[in-house]
C-alpha cells in the first residue's frame, strides 16, 4: 500500500513536491535534496504530515 506524501523546503517551507511513499518499509520521514523554485537552488525537502 502506497500514500501520497508532500515534500517542503526546510529554508521557505513552500510545498512545492508531491510523491508517493511505501507505507511499509518508510516508516521514517523522506529527505531528499531537491530544487526549490523560490530559494533558486537545490535544498533539503522534507515529509509534512
Amino acid at each position: 500500500m502506497r500514500n501520497k506524501v508532500i515534500l517542503a523546503c526546510e529554508i521557505c517551507h513552500s510545498r512545492n513536491y508531491t510523491t508517493q511513499k511505501n507505507k511499509l518499509t518508510h516508516v521514517n520521514r523522506i529527505e531528499v535534496k531537491k530544487f526549490c523554485k523560490l530559494c533558486n537552488e537545490h535544498t533539503l525537502h522534507r515529509e509534512t504530515k
